[in-house]
């Protein structure tokens, strides 16, 4: 029998303002949950939120 293992979680937390970045960059932070900054979320580490972390990993802190 295989174990169920429990997926990974990563902790977004959104430290810069992304005030003066393009709005694409703008939308990204907005799509992981975001709202205003020291705003704490947690997301499954899949690919599609690892592209969205990498895109505007400036403004992020990330914990596994």
């Amino acid at each position: 029998m295989a174990k169920k293992s429990t997926p990974k979680v990563l902790r977004i937390t959104l430290v810069k303002s992304p005030i003066g970045y393009t709005k694409r960059q703008k939308d990204t932070v907005r799509a992981l949950g975001l709202h205003r900054i020291n705003h704490t979320v947690e997301h499954e580490d899949t690919p599609a939120v690892r592209g969205m972390v990498d895109k505007v990993s400036h403004l992020l802190r990330i914990e596994e």
